[in-house]
């Protein structure tokens, strides 16, 4: 497993019941989570929660809150921080359990001691975006949000990261990863983070398990010959580690050799265990 388990301003306290207690600097928010389908192991806990999301049998929900929160505010992770808030759709903004993620890429690209462009497709709030562009690397950030890219910006800002140093792009990911091929512009580091269903800007109809494949396939013609890393996220519960390791030996494992690996994606639990968060499936040069 992935344990993303460095982080001091977030913590997840308890699970159980469907949902998780988490810990956000010093606001506690209480949210549905599918995968914690065990009981809650200390029940006590969860009247300490600050806000609790519930879920609505029509879709979709709404936040009670219990006292007034701020607008938003940020948590740290090593040097980089990061705005969060409670949003209408249950998330706030940032997936903590990427950490694990950026502190492998990070780790690749000062090791590299040499120029490195990276592409982050699907780049929501910029978390993998700062986290690389800090270790050194020059990031192209693409969303097809531009909410989220804004945010991303005010991500890059607060962690201090100059602003040279990443390219805002709103498009459709495999649109832009095919004109970046017919440009000849090449990359060391991509990654991407989908989601299961959604729409681009031009109302493009996105299904992960349809789509996926085709994109990576495209994302290896735009991989540099001397590239680094290639990593991909699913939090699609169909979507196996296996099926991971699959896509990436079959497209880049194939033409640039390194070594492929994938599993699931945790974080640790307070009060005992881990909670799944999805799977990561990663490529690297030997």
């Amino acid at each position: 497993m992935y344990i993303a388990s460095e982080w001091k301003d977030y913590e997840v306290i308890d699970t159980g019941d469907g949902e998780k207690l988490e810990r956000w600097k010093d606001i506690i928010l209480r949210r549905p989570d599918p995968q914690a389908i065990w009981p809650k192991q200390k029940p006590g806990l969860w009247t300490r929660a600050d806000a609790h999301y519930h879920r609505s049998t029509k879709g979709g929900g709404e936040w009670e809150f219990f006292k007034k929160l701020p607008e938003r505010w940020s948590v740290k992770y090593g040097d980089l921080e990061f705005y969060v808030r409670p949003t209408g759709f249950k998330h706030t903004g940032l997936f903590p359990e990427q950490a694990v993620n950026w502190d492998w890429m990070a780790n690749l690209i000062r090791r590299a001691n040499r120029p490195i462009r990276v592409l982050n497709l699907f780049g929501y709030t910029g978390g993998a975006t700062c986290a690389c562009a800090s270790a050194g690397a020059k990031v192209t950030h693409v969303d097809a949000a531009k909410g989220m890219v804004q945010w991303a910006g005010e991500n890059r800002k607060l962690s201090g990261i100059d602003e040279t140093s990443v390219r805002w792009i709103i498009d459709d990911a495999l649109k832009f990863v095919q004109r970046e091929e017919r440009r000849g512009n090449r990359y060391e580091g991509i990654l991407m983070d989908p989601p299961s269903y959604g729409r681009g800007p031009g109302g493009e109809v996105w299904k992960l398990e349809n789509e996926l494949f085709g994109l990576v396939s495209a994302c290896e013609k735009v991989l540099a010959d001397d590239a680094l890393f290639m990593l991909i996220n699913s939090y699609t519960t169909g979507l196996q580690p296996a099926v991971l390791n699959n896509m990436l030996t079959m497209t880049v494992g194939r033409t640039h050799g390194g070594r492929v690996a994938a599993d699931e994606i945790v974080l640790p639990v307070t009060c005992g265990g881990v909670l799944p968060c999805g799977a990561s499936g990663r490529w690297w040069a030997e």
